[in-house]
């Protein structure tokens, strides 16, 4: 089944985040997963949440969300990210 993972950015440090954001692709694409939404403008319909910087993906499922998130080749960049922005993100399965 598959699985997104909802991510919302809210940058620190733009340059730093330009270096994740060059590098990470790869490590993404192997685990099976791929961006659907990068960033761009966004509309709230409904609510008071009013997200920065959205980033959706969809990997297989999500063990491969998982694999990715502690993947040691991607622990040095999710370092880069974590100095560089404030971001939540959510897991939540697809529909089979």
């Amino acid at each position: 089944m598959p699985a997104y993972m909802i991510v919302n950015v809210t940058l620190t440090d733009a340059a730093a985040y330009e270096n994740y954001k060059a590098r990470v692709p790869t490590i993404i694409a192997r685990h099976g997963g791929e961006y659907l939404v990068r960033g761009g403008p966004h509309e709230v319909l409904e609510g008071t949440w009013q997200p920065s910087r959205l980033v959706l993906f969809r990997f297989p499922d999500r063990a491969a969300i998982h694999a990715f998130m502690t993947d040691p080749d991607y622990a040095p960049l999710k370092a880069v990210r974590q100095s560089a922005a404030i971001t939540d993100a959510v897991a939540v399965d697809g529909i089979a």
